[in-house]
């Protein structure tokens, strides 16, 4: 060994050089190194393979990091869905859209940005994401379950050590001996909701293990669970699911056929065998209006719409009441109230005097108390197409300058103001069209501003003769209209369900806290019963010094129940971070 030399260890410099001083010409092989050369030569670095890059693969994929980008992700891949016209929902909008935009139209298409919510890189990420959770979830699961089942941790050398310990002396005269102290704190414990379990109960230093707040983590594995069923009702949803709407004027009956919608957004994968024949009828709509504030005079307040509906068509009639908010639920399928307004009602005959059209028309609201415009198109009329474009005004009123306007949105004076027009309306082409505009480009007028014949004015009864003999119109009355909004979700149950279970989950994850409880118990030498106790918390728990005072309290009351204790008695300490 080298001798010390002001602090430092001699160096070994010398042992190179041979007996006399001299250097030597060459260094001195050393076998070992030559063994180690050899060794470095022969190891072979480990190989992965195919099943490790497979462990890999899946580790990265099933952690939580991954999960939580992987929901982020889908939440960014959900905004082109928002931002481009959907082909489920309208494809006659994305045909255009394409026509419009000839340069980068198809482009878009080619990447499913029409189909986002069917495409393939959106499934891609909604089924990682499922794989990912349920990754997550199921090994946690299963460690939990074990974690239940099996014994509290041992009794810890130095309790003192936990961040909440305490002590207690038990008189000599008090007659609990160690073992019978132990027992005691046992059924304290677990009356507290403790997992208990007593060691070395004849021993010389019995102790116990105690533990609970198991359900803080079945409450985070309900959670991530009710995440997995949420996502699942949310898919069958997309894939069963349909949406569609529909006008109903007062009398009309709807039947829950495709041909029925206004509008229809079936699932990816609904067939239209499985839709319900049920159907409704709206019998009376009635509107109530504000008539006693100034500032919202003439707005309406609530909506009440009287239905009658059958579940199949030989199904007894139920009477039922549609409102905002409180929609009319048939199966699985149910039905909203969305919009409202009125629908004048018109006969229009042709210029041969045959009646070319009768009934309402609906009328779109435009503005303030009810201002509706109205389109109406005659492709049966002979010996030309007619069409009608203006608006309606339940209560009709004319400014200083001769401008009509509504002045309240109830039926007090209602009148029709129309443009009429004759010509092709395009509508034998096939081409889709808005039933709600007119396009007059292509169309002759028959009155309008300007022209010999003026707008035509018409008030409940009123009959107006079309020019050049191409018809009549008459305003035969009014009747009122509801939009409903109807949507079938086979999925939306559970969906709730799960729902309501991940908040069930999420509050006792956060509320519950998991605590471990150590007590030993021993006897001194003079015949005092020696009592430590520990209390350890997995995670931060704020609680954990009230919890072992109130669990003091209750050894107290056990062991020595008069009211108070003298100091002489009962000692304690108490000690944090040591």
């Amino acid at each position: 060994m080298s001798e010390p030399v002001q602090g430092k260890t001699k160096s070994n410099k010398s042992a190179s050089k041979p007996a006399g001083g001299k250097a030597a010409d060459k260094p001195i092989d050393k076998p070992i190194d030559k063994a180690v050369d050899r060794a470095k030569a022969q190891a072979a670095l480990p190989v992965l393979g195919i099943v490790g890059m497979l462990r890999w693969a899946w580790t990265q994929l099933t952690s939580m990091r991954t999960a939580l980008f992987l929901l982020l992700l889908l939440a960014v891949a959900a905004v082109p869905g928002s931002l481009f016209p959907q082909r489920p929902v309208n494809p006659s909008i994305v045909t255009q859209y394409i026509k419009d935009h000839p340069d980068y139209g198809k482009i878009l298409d080619s990447v499913q940005l029409y189909d986002v919510y069917s495409s393939a890189w959106f499934s891609a990420i909604y089924i990682l994401l499922f794989i990912s959770l349920i990754g997550c979830v199921t090994p946690r699961a299963i460690a939990h379950y074990k974690a239940m089942r099996s014994q509290p941790p041992r009794t810890p050398k130095r309790l003192s050590r936990l961040p909440e310990y305490g002590t207690l002396v038990l008189p000599a005269d008090a007659g609990i001996p160690a073992s019978k102290a132990i027992s005691d704190a046992a059924a304290v414990l677990k009356k507290r909701g403790y997992r208990v379990e007593v060691r070395d109960a004849d021993g010389a230093m019995p102790s116990l293990g105690a533990e609970r707040g198991f359900l803080k983590e079945v409450g985070n594995l309900v959670f991530h669970a009710s995440l997995i069923g949420v996502l699942v009702s949310v898919a069958v949803g997309g894939l069963f699911g349909y949406s569609g709407q529909r006008i109903l004027v007062e009398g009309d009956t709807f039947v829950n056929t495709l041909v029925g919608y206004d509008q229809f957004s079936p699932g990816t994968n609904f067939q239209s065998s499985w839709l319900q024949p049920y159907s409704i009828q709206l019998n009376k709509f009635d509107v109530q209006f504000d008539r006693e504030s100034p500032a919202h005079f003439g707005q309406p307040i609530d909506f009440t719409a009287a239905v009658t509906t059958k579940d199949t068509p030989d199904s007894p009639a139920k009477k039922q009441t549609l409102k905002v908010n409180d929609p009319v639920t048939l199966g699985d399928t149910s039905i909203y109230l969305t919009g409202n307004g009125y629908a004048p009602v018109v006969t229009v005959r042709d210029g041969a005097g045959n009646v070319a059209m009768q009934g309402p028309v609906v009328a779109k609201l435009q503005g303030d108390n009810y201002y509706s415009s109205v389109v109406i198109k005659v492709p049966d009329a002979k010996p030309d197409q007619l069409g009608f474009a203006g608006f309606f005004l339940p209560t009709a009123m004319v400014t200083d300058k001769g401008v009509a306007f509504s002045g309240d949105p109830e039926l007090i004076n209602p009148q029709l103001n129309l443009n009429s027009y004759y010509g092709d309306l395009g509508l034998n082409k096939g081409t889709p069209q808005n039933v709600f505009e007119l396009d007059v480009a292509k169309l002759t007028p028959l009155n309008g501003r300007g022209m010999a014949e003026k707008a035509i004015a018409l008030a409940p009864g009123g009959t107006y003769t079309l020019p050049n003999g191409k018809g009549s119109i008459t305003f035969d009355g009014v009747k009122k209209y509801v939009g409903v909004d109807i949507h079938h979700n086979p999925g939306q149950a559970t969906a709730l369900i799960f729902a309501l279970l991940a908040v069930a989950g999420l509050i006792l994850s956060l509320y519950l806290n998991r605590r471990r409880v150590w007590v030993r118990t021993g006897t001194h030498d003079d015949g005092r019963t020696m009592v430590e106790y520990g209390l350890l918390a997995r995670g931060e728990d704020h609680g954990l010094a009230g919890e072992a005072a109130a669990i003091r309290e209750l050894l107290q009351r056990e062991w020595l129940p008069s009211a108070e204790q003298p100091t002489d008695t009962v000692s304690s300490s108490t000690s944090k971070d040591q």
